[in-house]
């Protein structure tokens, strides 16, 4: 019997240990700011089997060990991939949208391109939401949307650009027939017109590494991220964010994050909704 031959319904893997669990929680915290707090191992356990599985591994720390010794960076990047939290819908808090239709988009006067950072795209539908919005906001206007997020498996997911009617329940009749294509009848799945597609450009990040965009942004979406982070990664992440702001520039965080235990620069505007202070040239009012 080989080490990856097991008969059916046997699990080879070992228990994942209190010190196996210790070293994916630093492990996690260092490389991308997620928070394991205790209490999380049966979360750890689940997600990471598959690929202790995958490897051929019987124990967690094997795996452990060969996602540090990986230095094609793979590795890393699938235990990423599974940790990382996915979770998002269209028009997931609508008054943000709302907020960027009504209030920001108006003070923005007659530039001829409107610049969005979604900064953790997840799986895409806050990026096409974003796109939707300003292309009804905004009509005639060129619109530009940068996407990031560090799972590669959610960013190729959201530049696919198709998601089941499930996932597009959410979203006004009138935006589905005009901004996606039906497959299959009854549609099996919806695909994001071109127009949309071409507005779009989708780019792995790591918010805790070096970044560096051609441009600072009028409006940054980073939402629902900042909750699995502790408050000194939080403070990297938004003072990372802030410099990518323009003067006046607008930031949204999540509606269940706040940024008052962390020191900054920004103005409250609203919950969830952030200013940075000036104005620059593109700006009225």
């Amino acid at each position: 019997m080989t080490r990856t031959d097991y008969p059916a319904g046997m699990d080879s893997v070992q228990p994942l240990t209190a010190q196996e669990f210790e070293q994916f929680r630093q492990l996690a915290h260092q490389t991308f700011g997620l928070d394991l707090k205790p209490g999380k191992e049966e979360l750890v356990t689940a997600r990471l089997r598959k690929l202790v599985r995958r490897g051929g591994f019987h124990r967690f720390q094997d795996y452990y060990r060969s996602v540090l010794q990986d230095r094609t960076g793979e590795g890393l990047r699938a235990l990423i991939d599974a940790l990382a939290t996915n979770h998002t819908s269209f028009l997931r808090e609508p008054d943000h949208f709302q907020f960027l239709r009504d209030r920001i988009i108006p003070d923005m006067g007659a530039r001829e391109t409107i610049e969005v950072w979604s900064a953790a795209c997840s799986t895409g539908e806050e990026v096409w939401t974003l796109a939707m919005t300003l292309n009804e906001a905004a009509p005639g206007r060129r619109i530009r949307i940068a996407a990031s997020d560090i799972s590669g498996k959610a960013l190729r997911w959201a530049q696919g650009g198709v998601y089941s009617p499930e996932r597009c329940r959410s979203m006004p009749p009138a935006w589905l027939s005009r901004y996606f294509v039906a497959e299959g009848r009854p549609p099996l799945s919806y695909g994001v017109v071109p127009q949309l597609r071409a507005q779009v450009a989708f780019r792995r990040i790591n918010l805790l590494e070096s970044y560096s965009w051609e441009q600072s942004f009028p409006v940054i979406f980073c939402r629902n991220v900042m909750i699995y982070f502790d408050n000194a990664t939080q403070q990297r992440v938004v003072d990372g964010l802030t410099h990518c702001l323009e003067p006046g520039g607008y930031l949204f965080v999540g509606h269940a994050e706040s940024l008052t235990r962390i020191t900054h620069s920004l103005e409250f505007v609203r919950p969830a909704v952030y200013r940075k202070a000036g104005r620059g040239r593109r700006w009225i009012r």
